[in-house]
C-alpha cells in the first residue's frame, strides 16, 4: 500500500480539509480549535502545513492554561515556536488580546464591583501570572457596574510615576463616581509595599476633592489578594 501523501502546505488539502473553506462550508462554530487558529494563520511555516502549525501552538500554550494560555504568551515566547516569526506571533498576542477584551466586555456588562472580591475575581486571571506589575483603574457608576478600565501603568508600582491626575482624567472622562485601583506582584505575594500604601493614599485624598471615591485598591498575588483600604485599617 503506498505511503499516505504529505500536505505540506494548506493548499494542497482538499478544500474539505483546508479549515479556512471549512469555515465558510460549514460555519466557525464546526471548527475545532486547532482548525480556527489554522484559518486565522492561513499558511504553514517549515514544511509544516497551517493545521499541523496551530497544532504546535496549542501543544506549547498548554503549561499555561491551555486554550486560554494564548492570551498569556507574549511575542518572544511565541517566537520560540519552530517556524513562528515576530509577524505571527503579533498576530497571535492580537488574537489573544481581542479575546479576552471580548470576554471582559461580556461578563462586565451585567456585574457589579461592591467587595475586594468582586475586584479580585474580575483581575485574577489576567494578572496573577504576569511578569511584572501592572496597574489598572476600574471606573463605576452610582450602582457599582461597570463603565470602563484603563491601564495605568506597567513595570514597578511607584508612587512618583502614577499619576492621580491621569486616574482622575480618564475617572471624569468616564463619568465615574467612584474607581478602584488592581495591580499584581508578579512574586505572587499579595502583601503590600510602602509604594503601595502611599500610592492608594495619595489617590484617596484626591478623589475626596473630585467628589470621586476610591472604592479600594486591591493586590494581585498567586491565586490571593489583598485589600489595601482594609490592611491601612
Amino acid at each position: 500500500m503506498p505511503d499516505e501523501k504529505k500536505h505540506n502546505t494548506t493548499k494542497e488539502l482538499p478544500a474539505e480539509l483546508r479549515p479556512y473553506d471549512r469555515c465558510l462550508m460549514y460555519g466557525a462554530e464546526q471548527l475545532t480549535d486547532a482548525e480556527l487558529l489554522a484559518a486565522i494563520l492561513q499558511t504553514g511555516s517549515r514544511g509544516l502545513n497551517s493545521l499541523e502549525t496551530a497544532e504546535l501552538i496549542l501543544r506549547s500554550c498548554r503549561e499555561k492554561g491551555g486554550l486560554c494560555g494564548l492570551y498569556r504568551m507574549t511575542v518572544q515566547e511565541f517566537c520560540e515556536i519552530p517556524g513562528i516569526g515576530t509577524a505571527k506571533a503579533a498576530r497571535l498576542c492580537c488574537i489573544g488580546e481581542l479575546s479576552r477584551r471580548m470576554a471582559a466586555s461580556a461578563a462586565s456588562r451585567t456585574r457589579r464591583f461592591c467587595r475586594p472580591s468582586d475586584i479580585a475575581d474580575y483581575y485574577m486571571e489576567r494578572l496573577r501570572q504576569q511578569e511584572q506589575e501592572y496597574v489598572w483603574c476600574l471606573m463605576l457608576d452610582t450602582k457599582n457596574s461597570f463603565l470602563g478600565e484603563r491601564m495605568i501603568s506597567m513595570g514597578t508600582v511607584n508612587a512618583s510615576l502614577v499619576s492621580p491626575r491621569e486616574i482622575f482624567f480618564s475617572a471624569l472622562s468616564c463619568r465615574a463616581v467612584s474607581i478602584a485601583l488592581v495591580h499584581n506582584h508578579p512574586s505572587g505575594d499579595p502583601q503590600p509595599s510602602s509604594e503601595d500604601i502611599l500610592l492608594t493614599r495619595r489617590v484617596q485624598q484626591a478623589g475626596e476633592l473630585l467628589g470621586i471615591h476610591l472604592l479600594d485598591h486591591v493586590v494581585i498575588g498567586e491565586g490571593c489578594f489583598t485589600s489595601i483600604l482594609e490592611y491601612m485599617e
